[in-house]
């Protein structure tokens, strides 16, 4: 799984002003980003707001990403939640020609046990046709994956590695120092991740190269051949714009970027609402 070490870029979805998906900015940012020197992409991911597509505009993103790239990249697709059933069904039920890999998160919600976690990821594992790069995003799921239940799944044959996002370096530290020969840790941090590399992390699948793919992917790249002076530099970068991406959720912030740069509109869907007037001044004044 070389192929998906570097910068992964969990692809926003555009949307035009009516809210339906804007296919036309879709291929425009794949380009963006392809142009810009990522080593992967990422389809409906949570930053791809994939909890409000419908399944019928999921497989259109997902066919017209597919026919976009062409081969260009590695693609991985996001297909996860909090009813196991549902997540098998939903991969059996889904083309999943020219994708290297599923990312599934950790169930939401329910806040299963980690018994219940590890479970969850097995009935995965076993049912899936590719490759199965677990998910912790405590921050969003209400429950956190320890490095105990990632290091027993990680000697799972058909699972290749985990998007860490729980910001517990520490926790961290434990998965890489123990994990088999092979198994990937990414980082889910953007802000954190050249720190991460710095001690055995594989990379990042990162919301803030949406808009800077080129930057961002020098970032990664020099702190993979272990130039942590210049990659720190490119990371200080984006000290102060990382938390507007968040500041209203995600992707709100990222969006309000790539209007600026022409990319998409910054349209979202309810619940989410568009950036405010206040942090869109505070992310025009940083850029």
């Amino acid at each position: 799984m070389d192929k998906l070490k570097g910068t992964g870029v969990a692809l926003v979805t555009p949307f035009n002003k009516d809210l339906s998906v804007d296919f036309d900015g879709l291929k425009k940012l794949v380009d963006f980003n392809i142009n810009g020197g990522v080593n992967y992409l990422v389809i409906n991911g949570t930053t791809a707001e994939s909890v409000t597509t419908t399944t019928e505009e999921k497989k259109q993103i997902l066919d017209t990403i597919r026919k976009h790239v062409d081969g260009r990249v590695p693609l991985v697709y996001g297909i996860g939640g909090n009813n196991t059933q549902a997540v098998l069904d939903t991969i059996l039920a889904t083309d999943l020609t020219g994708i290297t890999a599923i990312l599934s998160v950790s169930p939401y919600y329910n806040k299963p046990s980690q018994a219940g976690i590890y479970q969850h990821y097995i009935a995965i594992a076993d049912a899936c046709p590719l490759p199965v790069i677990l998910y912790n995003v405590p921050g969003r799921t209400g429950s956190n994956m320890t490095a105990e239940t990632t290091l027993k799944l990680a000697h799972h044959d058909n699972i290749i590695g985990i998007k860490e996002a729980s910001g517990n370096l520490e926790q961290c530290m434990h998965i890489v120092k123990n994990k088999p020969e092979g198994f990937m840790v990414i980082s889910g941090e953007d802000i954190l991740t050249v720190p991460m590399i710095s001690f055995g992390m594989d990379g990042v699948i990162s919301v803030l190269a949406n808009a800077f793919p080129e930057k961002f992917s020098n970032m990664v790249k020099l702190a993979l051949e272990n130039n942590f002076a210049e990659a720190s530099k490119l990371m200080f970068d984006f000290l102060e714009l990382n938390p507007l991406m968040y500041e209203e959720s995600n992707p709100v912030g990222v969006k309000a970027v790539l209007q600026l740069y022409g990319i998409c509109e910054d349209s979202v869907r309810l619940p989410l609402i568009e950036a405010s007037a206040g942090l869109k001044t505070k992310i025009q004044q940083l850029l």
